[in-house]
């Protein structure tokens, strides 16, 4: 981390927290692996246009010890985004994040999915999630690689669907907020992790370095479609909520998904 970007962002009280997280407490606590390395039992799967548990077409499998995000068994992609949930909700944790954006991107899916994924936090329950809902209202950890244009793209980018989040004291318009990491390219092994505590702070790290940090996540915003009602009461803080892995037409690897309770 990067003491001097998390005095400048938050409270004090806050930062020293996280401080002594960051040197004390880090190495004592207990990675709880979320992915055992041999199945999804744990996980729940819900794919726009399909019903909570319908795996369309193996999207999500294990093969060698890795969670495969895949499209070979797709002849159209027709707004399928996916997403694999973790079976628990979380409030506050520490989460770490192995993988790698890899393969042929399945042309059908729209161009801004190309080398695109990303991990949900705060995500609301898949159960709650109408069949034709294409996003789980959610803060989406944004895993990207790089389009071999020489140009910058960095990953651990913060996208809001459904949500709302405070960036430098006060609610940012942007769908999208840019992180300040490098650029990485395809097969290329990354970690990113994320520190959530409940609905306070977000600091996303990559590689070690913190490159982005916002505050009081809330349900808000556009971008969700056909979801119930019920379910998106803007301005409600999100406290908790479930992790997801995002499929959108990439082929994705995620060889670790682990997970530290803070309280």
């Amino acid at each position: 981390m990067k003491p001097k970007k998390l005095f400048s962002a938050i409270p004090l009280a806050l930062a020293v927290f996280i401080c002594s997280f960051s040197t004390h407490q880090k190495d004592n606590r207990k990675w709880i692996e979320l992915f055992n390395g041999k199945d999804i039992k744990d996980w729940m799967v819900k794919i726009n246009h399909h019903d909570v548990g319908d795996n369309f077409g193996n999207t999500f499998r294990v093969e060698d010890g890795i969670i495969k995000v895949r499209y070979d068994k797709y002849k159209d992609f027709n707004e399928q985004f996916g997403h694999l949930y973790y079976k628990t909700p979380y409030s506050y944790y520490h989460l770490l994040v192995e993988y790698r954006i890899t393969g042929e991107f399945l042309k059908s899916a729209p161009e801004y999915a190309m080398r695109n994924s990303g991990v949900m936090l705060h995500s609301q329950d898949p159960r709650t999630m109408l069949k034709d809902q294409d996003w789980p209202i959610s803060v989406e950890l944004q895993l990207l690689a790089g389009l071999d244009d020489g140009l910058p793209r960095p990953t651990g980018n913060m996208c809001s669907p459904g949500t709302d989040v405070e960036f430098k004291g006060r609610i940012d318009p942007r769908h999208c907020i840019e992180s300040s990491s490098k650029t990485y390219k395809l097969d290329e092994w990354v970690t990113v992790e994320a520190i959530v505590l409940g609905d306070s702070l977000i600091t996303h790290i990559v590689n070690g370095d913190t490159v982005l940090q916002y505050a009081h996540p809330q349900v808000g915003g556009g971008v969700v479609h056909n979801y119930d009602p019920a379910q998106k009461q803007d301005g409600k803080l999100l406290k908790s909520g479930f992790i997801a892995l995002q499929a959108e037409g990439q082929p994705v690897d995620f060889r670790r998904v682990a997970i530290q309770v803070l309280k």
